[in-house]
């Protein structure tokens, strides 16, 4: 009997995995382990949450550049690493302007290691590869660092821990929104060149669980009117979806499944952080707006 039961369990796992392409198990455990680490340097300490971003940041931009090295580009990763994680500090202590400031002097010592490089015989490229090289740098140090960099100016502000906690909520009940129905329902391919798992009911239970998500954390965590949450869970559910179709274009531009297999069940870093990125910048915009 209990073998029955075992049998039958295992076979339903895998038919989970064979729909959705990752062993669902792993990805769990992994994503309550981050949960949990930005859940506590969020609430008791925010100086935390810096290491943690920075973490999270140097390591995505690390992969992204290691994963474009794939489709031809030459991206530095050491200056990209160096300067990705340097905007972490400088939005959290200097704010808007060290967020900017930083990200531009990052993106040009990104070039200027580039250019140097050239200075080897091996590392000779056309003009036209070092050009592609160097919007490759800018690109990785906007997406990945300037863009996640939100997030850590969000929370530096009075308050903004909150804001910061709130968004990462919608955004996730954004994914998981989609993935249960998607996998219960799913029929009608949404995207199907770019992401062929995304169907139109995953991405209507997705708006149900984003409005639901804005509503409660609007209310309860941020001391704001219902129709506040309303507008947070419509933002969100534009911004994470687009992130996640954005990077799922990358992949497939580069020519595979996931940036990295460092985060187990999960793919990379990118493969996490990808709904976030867009939805950081807005949700700062909300809370200058709103807050």
């Amino acid at each position: 009997m209990a073998s029955d039961f075992e049998t039958q369990v295992r076979a339903t796992n895998d038919k989970i995995n064979a729909r959705t392409g990752r062993p669902l198990g792993l990805a769990i455990g992994v994503g309550l382990v981050l949960g949990f680490a930005l859940l506590f340097s969020l609430i008791f300490f925010k100086p935390i949450f810096m290491v943690f971003a920075a973490a999270l940041i140097g390591f995505t931009a690390f992969e992204l550049a290691s994963a474009l090295r794939i489709s031809g580009r030459d991206v530095p990763r050491i200056p990209t690493v160096i300067a990705a994680v340097a905007i972490v500090p400088a939005a959290f202590f200097w704010l808007a302007p060290g967020h900017w400031l930083v990200t531009l002097g990052g993106i040009a010592f990104i070039a200027a290691w580039r250019l140097v490089e050239l200075v080897r015989p091996s590392a000779r490229a056309s003009a036209r590869n070092v050009l592609l090289d160097l919007a490759a740098g800018a690109f990785i140090l906007v997406y990945v660092a300037f863009m996640g960099g939100f997030t850590v100016l969000l929370t530096a502000q009075d308050g903004g821990q909150w804001w910061t906690l709130a968004f990462l909520i919608v955004v996730i009940s954004v994914d998981l929104g989609a993935y249960a129905t998607g996998l219960a329902f799913g029929k009608h391919p949404m995207a199907p060149v770019i992401s062929p798992k995304k169907t139109w009911e995953g991405f209507a239970g997705s708006v149900a669980a984003a409005v639901l998500a804005g509503v409660l954390t609007a209310i309860f965590m941020l001391h704001q009117p219902w129709w506040v949450g309303v507008i947070l869970g419509g933002v969100m559910i534009a911004t994470a979806t687009s992130g996640d179709l954005a990077e799922s274009l990358i992949k497939r531009d580069i020519g595979i499944k996931d940036i990295s297999g460092w985060l187990p069940g999960h793919g990379g870093f990118l493969d996490r952080v990808d709904s976030s990125l867009l939805s950081a910048a807005a949700a700062y915009a909300l809370f200058l707006i709103f807050a």
